[in-house]
């Protein structure tokens, strides 16, 4: 299984497999995969750039097509046509198993819909190997993928994801990551987190330690690669916010909603009482309007 020589394998069966691929390493591949992807007449897949190194590692021949957010809606009534007259297509991400954070949902339910077999292959996935290296529960998780980029609707989707009583696991890019670390830190409080980078790669990465911490050493991080952020659930008695702490939780909350869902949130996560939140808050709304007439003038 090397380039230069053909891997042969039995034709795979008609129909569309979901076919998951290495993170990183390449050995990571299963038979089963290698053995459906020199099996199927295509392999469908976002950058056939990428996935030419793979089939090209394991001296595979199958015809790459494009199928990503841009040429969908052209690209699936090919495939579907395809299929229809028996074909046998692999669909594959970049990385990892299709249609997480991924393109492939639309392509999935239309060929279901036609009635052709859609066939799954288990294998690698960055969420699935990032939640067990994190160290954190893994009886309840929440995927997240990735966060706005915009820092209002970031902190507005994270006081959402705040009340889930789950571990999270968020995707980020290395330009985003400590701007994300801050508002976690700001909107999540002390929850223990893990940073995992480049995972299953040469320069593998994981740092685990409260999300203040995290967030405080972010300047240090190495920001090349990708990265997946796993955020522990919130105890289940809350430890008590400082002052700072507590204002930066309801400015946030108060930039994604009204006073009433701030109090709440900030309930749910500060471990102090309503009434003093609740005053704060209004103190904080009355500051907010009062900084939004002085730019006007």
């Amino acid at each position: 299984m090397v380039a230069g020589h053909a891997l042969t394998a039995a034709k795979a069966v008609p129909g569309l497999h979901l076919v998951a691929t290495p993170i990183g390493n390449l050995g990571d591949i299963t038979l089963r995969a290698l053995e459906t992807l020199a099996g199927v007449d295509i392999i469908a897949c976002e950058d056939t750039r990428v996935t030419r190194r793979l089939t090209e590692r394991f001296g595979i021949t199958a015809v790459l097509k494009p199928y990503h957010e841009h040429n969908a809606a052209v690209a699936r009534p090919k495939i579907l046509e395809r299929l229809a007259q028996g074909a046998s297509i692999a669909l594959v991400s970049d990385a990892g198993t299709p249609l997480i954070s991924d393109p492939g949902f639309k392509l999935v339910r239309d060929v279901c819909a036609a009635g052709h077999p859609v066939i799954a292959l288990p294998g690698p996935s960055s969420v699935l190997t990032a939640l067990a290296v994190a160290a954190l529960p893994t009886d309840r998780f929440f995927f997240e993928g990735f966060l706005p980029s915009k820092q209002a609707a970031r902190r507005a989707r994270l006081t959402e994801l705040a009340r889930i009583d789950a571990t999270l696991v968020l995707f980020d890019s290395g330009n985003r990551v400590q701007d994300t670390l801050a508002d976690l830190a700001a909107i999540m409080g002390e929850r223990d987190a893990a940073i995992c980078r480049e995972l299953t790669k040469l320069h593998e990465e994981v740092q685990r330690g409260p999300l203040a911490s995290l967030a405080a050493n972010a300047a240090e991080l190495e920001t090349r690669g990708e990265f997946v952020l796993v955020i522990g659930p919130p105890a289940a008695q809350a430890q008590t916010m400082n002052s700072n702490q507590l204002d930066d939780v309801l400015r946030a909350a108060l930039a994604a909603g009204s006073v009433k869902d701030a109090v709440a949130h900030a309930v749910d996560v500060s471990g102090r009482p309503r009434r003093e939140i609740y005053a704060r808050a209004l103190e904080l709304a009355r500051q907010s309007h009062s900084d939004d007439r002085d730019d006007e003038d």
